[in-house]
């Protein structure tokens, strides 16, 4: 399932999508939250320049917003359905959660976008 080539072993791990041998970022832990979004400007071993183009990553809030509402959806689910929450409660859920879970879905939706446009070359990878 996560073995190397696949685009989900790329977003899951925020490995360079081209070679798959590099994290694309300066620092692995996602709550470090001042170094949360730092991204290394190239992958060292395929010199993939991830700013692929200005404001590039800017795309990237659209999927970050729909994670947001698929999560938001979840939690209501859950709280609701599941854990017989009232309406203020599953929503006071959704907000924590929401707020919890940000960190991750920042860097989710960037490796995700970034692997829309970029894919795996097995050419690279090996150098």
């Amino acid at each position: 399932m996560l073995k190397k080539g696949s685009k989900l072993n790329s977003i899951l791990t925020g490995t360079c999508p081209k070679c798959q041998n590099e994290s694309m970022y300066k620092v692995k832990n996602p709550l470090n939250l001042s170094k949360v979004l730092d991204m290394n400007e190239k992958c060292s071993y395929c010199n993939l320049k991830y700013q692929i183009e200005p404001s590039f990553f800017y795309g990237a809030m659209y999927v970050s917003y729909g994670l947001n509402v698929a999560i938001g959806i979840a939690t209501f689910i859950i709280s609701a359905v599941f854990l017989n929450a009232s309406l203020g409660q599953s929503f006071t859920a959704i907000i924590v959660t929401s707020l919890v879970l940000q960190p991750f879905v920042l860097r989710l939706a960037r490796n995700i976008y970034i692997n829309m446009f970029v894919s795996y070359d097995p050419k690279t990878a090996t150098e």
